[in-house]
């Protein structure tokens, strides 16, 4: 059975083209792993990030890990698909990766 906020997850995902949820805001993090995320992703030339404080909202940081079964934060989508969390976006700079998904249409 999905958590009850799985559609405020789902809605969130698709407001923007890149989401974060994390902890705090792109513009303050409030973790180590959130800021590197976020510079990451300016680096690969986000500008509209969009990010959701996790740290506000205990229901929807739940509904965030039975949405995606991933159990930390930052969580990166793109187009609305789970990326994953910082490693992996930082992994997917170095290769290149991340500036094609980013130039990728939904």
């Amino acid at each position: 059975m999905s958590h009850p906020f799985t559609s405020k997850v789902e809605e969130k995902v698709k407001s923007a083209p890149v989401v974060i949820f994390m902890k705090g805001t792109p513009q303050f993090p409030q973790c180590g792993f959130s800021a590197r995320a976020c510079q990451v992703l300016r680096a690969a030339g986000v500008e509209n990030l969009v990010g959701v404080d996790v740290l506000s909202d205990d229901p929807l940081w739940e509904a965030l890990e039975d949405f995606t079964q991933w159990p930390t934060v930052p969580q990166i989508f793109i187009h609305g698909k789970f990326v994953g969390g910082c490693d992996i976006l930082s992994e997917m700079y170095e290769r290149g990766d991340l500036q094609q998904t980013l130039n990728e249409t939904a």
